[in-house]
């Protein structure tokens, strides 16, 4: 990673053996932490979703069932699970690999989680222990579904929102 503090001279930072970081690799490097961070916060978006909406419907948190939300949600971990059922890597850990590479960085091989998940948990798996994983939390979103169904009728959302302002109006007693 780009370090300011190794910054020479007053043209711009001089990186050892690559040049000048702003015409060589610093781009790429950024880049590359871009996706990294885009994908964390798909993997958040994925896992929390769920979490939020068992969560919020237990809660009785009206908005946690909109449609958008919900179908984002869905569209996400069908995304992950037909990725890992068809033994396809994630176009995210594909372009951030090119862009390390790219930045004369180290990469990793396998998917984002199990290389992540791997060194949090230190753990080896063989990728179909990955798939089983991702297909079981699909079930569970799948599972939100019938228990807790998205709502899709806009007319009954605005029915709720008037109901709940005129109870704040006390216009309802």
């Amino acid at each position: 990673m780009w370090n300011p503090g190794r910054c020479q001279g007053s043209s711009g930072c001089v990186c050892p053996d690559q040049g000048s970081c702003l015409n060589g690799t610093l781009p790429y490097q950024f880049l590359a932490d871009l996706v990294l961070a885009l994908h964390v916060a798909i993997v958040v978006f994925v896992v929390g979703g769920l979490v939020a909406i068992v969560a919020g419907n237990l809660r009785a948190w009206r908005w946690i069932n909109m449609a958008w939300f919900r179908l984002a949600h869905l569209f996400a971990i069908a995304l992950v699970v037909a990725e890992a059922w068809l033994g396809v890597v994630c176009p995210l850990t594909s372009l951030e690999m090119a862009l390390r590479a790219k930045a004369r960085e180290m990469t990793y091989t396998g998917s984002f989680v199990e290389h992540w998940l791997q060194r949090i948990l230190y753990y080896d798996a063989p990728a179909w222990v990955f798939t089983f994983a991702y297909s079981l939390f699909a079930l569970a979103v799948a599972a939100t579904w019938w228990y807790f169904p998205p709502r899709f009728n806009r007319r009954g959302a605005a029915e709720e929102r008037g109901k709940r302002k005129e109870e704040r109006l006390g216009l309802n007693d």
